[in-house]
């Protein structure tokens, strides 16, 4: 280090002393050589090897700097190589980005190029988005269950015929409207390792969904086409997704001796995830019978007999007999019986209204009347907005 000081300084008073008179042409040009060297110099292979042997036995280790700065030169010397930028050039960031961008069919096309972008195209926080943004009003918990319980049965089956262990996985891509993507994984379809985490993936819940052969659990407003003796209710049903109409198809369990009623062509504004994971046959613990005051909308549990599951009807919640309707001196919230109102139905008609026991509410009503059972107050007003919307336009008998 001391010689480098004195030789510089050294040079530093010879060119102080010289002259100051103006150079020629040729000796400007002659001044840029070094410049042109070293800059030719430092980008040869002599140049980094001297490099790598002076800094790297100086220093023993390289630093992080020097680390990605050579990471950044190997892609440009790719570059200025090939001149083709390759998507694996990009900062993992910049390629993040541009995965969350791609719609559910750029991500398969993405996935079918190489090893590498696939594990990154099939990862759940990708499919996540999507499958909230499409799917997310009519999936709820049943459906996850159905969801786990049809893997484990095709897992089931594929181990009980060796080779066929993947078949769930072949199934997934044949059902894709995309058909030259299927050709993509027939070879990796042959590694156990690679193709498993399709298996239970959200992107594997997501294309069995989109195939139309994966039936869930969901509910149904207004059923079999608005028949009338369904209006302002909702129903659970097995529903199938038709990616042809952008449509599904239903089907209803059975009441009683009827047989089991399927119903096409049912849009998504008709369709709910179950609000509670109460099965259709069973009975809705109410937790809101002491928070009921006239006013508040309502969906409560109804079925025409014993055999039959439920369906959730919307009702309000109205005054009592006894009581005139003024807000300053209603006392309905304090009585231990509730009056529900159906307004859909007219004035007389025996469906109109009807009493519920707020201490001790069970399953109530007859034959005749049908069974009335549990009760879930309505908090939101989208919920309440949607039962608003399918509301005949004329009232029912």
């Amino acid at each position: 280090m001391l010689f480098f000081l004195v030789t510089g300084i050294s040079f530093f008073f010879f060119l102080n002393s010289l002259s100051l008179k103006p150079l020629p042409q040729w000796a400007n040009d002659v001044r840029l050589l070094p410049l042109c060297f070293w800059k030719e110099l430092s980008f040869s292979p002599i140049c980094k090897a001297l490099k790598k042997g002076i800094f790297g036995g100086f220093w023993g280790f390289p630093s992080i700097m020097a680390i990605k700065q050579g990471s950044y030169n190997s892609k440009f010397e790719n570059l200025q190589e090939n001149g083709k930028l390759s998507v694996f050039d990009l900062p993992e960031l910049a390629l993040d980005c541009i995965l969350e961008k791609l719609p559910p069919s750029g991500l398969c096309s993405m996935a079918a190029v190489c090893s590498s972008l696939r594990e990154r195209c099939i990862s759940d926080h990708l499919w996540e988005r999507h499958m909230k943004h499409k799917w997310g009003k009519v999936l709820g918990p049943a459906a996850y269950r159905e969801w786990q319980w049809f893997i484990a049965c095709r897992q089931n089956s594929s181990t009980s015929v060796g080779k066929k262990s993947q078949s769930f996985i072949k199934f997934i891509w044949h059902v894709w409207p995309l058909t030259w993507f299927i050709s993509k994984f027939d070879k990796a379809d042959n590694n156990k390792d690679s193709a498993s985490p399709l298996v239970d993936s959200v992107m594997s819940w997501y294309l069995a969904l989109e195939s139309g052969k994966f039936w869930f659990p969901a509910q149904v407003y207004n059923r079999e086409n608005g028949h009338v003796g369904f209006m302002l209710s909702c129903y659970d049903a097995e529903l199938s997704y038709d990616p042809q109409s952008d449509t599904f198809q239903a089907r209803y369990p059975p009441h009683g001796r009827r047989a089991v009623a399927i119903e096409s062509g049912i849009q998504w504004e008709r369709l709910r995830a179950a609000p509670v994971d109460t099965p259709p046959h069973d009975l809705h613990a109410s937790d809101c019978l002491n928070d009921l005051r006239p006013g508040d909308h309502i969906e409560i549990q109804w079925r025409r007999n014993k055999e039959f599951p439920y369906g959730w009807w919307y009702g309000v919640v109205g005054h009592l007999e006894s009581c005139d309707g003024n807000e300053n001196y209603c006392r309905c919230h304090s009585s231990d019986t509730v009056l529900l109102e159906f307004n859909q139905y007219t004035i007389g008609s025996r469906w109109r209204r009807t009493i519920v026991n707020r201490k001790d509410h069970r399953e109530e009503g007859n034959e005749s009347d049908g069974f009335y059972g549990g009760i879930r107050k309505l908090h939101k007003n989208d919920e309440i907005a949607t039962w608003k919307s399918l509301w005949p336009r004329e009232n029912l008998e």
